[in-house]
């Protein structure tokens, strides 16, 4: 990683296909920098209705002399479809996309996971790049190549790796991103150090405070030591064959809940909160972690002001069923991301069912 008094760059190493990530302020209309990842004359700016408005002229400034458009979605997760993607795909046609053809993906996880599975998907893989507007999308989903879209079956069960050229995280943005939505990135934030991290956990509880304030220092201080954990893991397993699955933890909950309230009754963030939680409490039932344990990662939610708790009106049957679509079961079991205790996540495969159950009855 290195600084200056702008910015910060951490590197994700993939060998010769590693690329930055840039984190500070003014970048979006720093062109000079990001301009040096576009390899042709052609890009495509996918955006949405709610960030297109005030962030796509300073990205524009930065395209003159390239044949460009946009494209932009509906701003929430229930957008993040086939139907957009083909969309997308007739954007990039109607551009004269050539495989040299960069797409831009400015705004937040939805964004930014839609568009790298079009560049993905278009003449076989072209370049993008991730310019993450929420914080959300800033310390995970523009980190690392994974790309996606939902079906009615669940979320992200359709996708593919396809790396970045670069990401381009700037600050400005979070001060126009909604205090529920900045919540949310948080959630991701406490994730990381809950997986592998004990002492980035204990930072993170003595800067709670700090952090729900938005603290500049405080606040990309804490961007930087989460993506350079990320980049850490992706290096070491990018397709997600063994340690980056770790990352998920909370996620086989969270993405349930998402589902069940068909991506409208919690944020992302929330999910993972919610699901993390689930995940300690599995883990302490099943005698792989103490109380203790799951008690501090509930208080450190709280204080930044996270949910808890599973809404009212959800069905634990439903939700175990949504549970079984999870990417990361094999051969009809459960395989779940669970811990011994904070930093100490684990894969634990072949997790009894009636046990799940148990703590999502609880839990309603």
């Amino acid at each position: 990683m290195t600084s200056t008094n702008s910015f910060t760059t951490i590197d994700v190493a993939l060998g010769q296909r590693s690329y930055p990530v840039w984190i500070g302020r003014g970048l979006l209309g720093d062109a000079a920098r990001w301009h040096t990842a576009l390899r042709g004359r052609h890009v495509l700016v996918l955006s949405n209705t709610t960030v297109a408005p005030l962030y796509l002229d300073r990205v524009a400034q930065g395209l003159e002399g390239i044949h460009w458009s946009s494209f932009l979605l509906d701003d929430g997760e229930a957008h993040k479809s086939f139907a957009n993607v083909g969309r997308a795909l007739e954007a990039l046609g109607q551009l004269g996309a050539t495989r040299d053809a960069c797409v831009i993906a400015l705004g937040g996880g939805v964004v930014g996971d839609l568009a790298g599975f079009t560049a993905a998907c278009w003449m076989r893989g072209i370049d993008f790049i991730q310019m993450p507007t929420t914080l959300l999308a800033m310390v995970d989903s523009s980190v690392g190549g994974k790309t996606g879209v939902n079906l009615p079956a669940g979320k992200n069960l359709v996708g593919a790796f396809h790396q970045p050229r670069a990401v381009v995280a700037d600050i400005d943005t979070l001060a126009t991103l909604p205090d529920r939505e900045y919540r949310a990135g948080l959630a991701e934030v406490i994730k990381g150090a809950a997986i592998g991290d004990e002492p980035f956990f204990a930072w993170l509880e003595t800067h709670a405070d700090a952090l729900a304030a938005r603290d500049d220092a405080t606040l990309i201080e804490a961007i930087a030591r989460k993506v350079r954990y990320k980049a850490g893991v992706v290096a070491r397993d990018e397709t997600e064959q063994g340690e980056r699955a770790l990352l998920n933890l909370g996620h086989t909950f969270g993405h349930a809940l998402e589902t069940a309230g068909h991506y409208t009754t919690l944020l992302h963030g929330e999910g993972v909160a919610v699901g993390m939680l689930l995940a300690a409490r599995l883990s302490e039932r099943l005698r792989m972690s103490e109380a203790a344990d799951t008690e501090r990662l509930q208080r450190l939610l709280e204080t930044v002001g996270l949910p808890v708790a599973v809404p009212a009106g959800f069905d634990a049957q439903q939700l175990l069923a949504l549970m079984r679509l999870d990417k990361k079961n094999t051969a009809g079991m459960l395989r779940l991301i669970l811990w011994r205790g904070i930093g100490r996540a684990e894969i634990v495969a072949g997790v009894n069912e009636a046990d799940v159950l148990t703590v999502l009855e609880a839990a309603l």
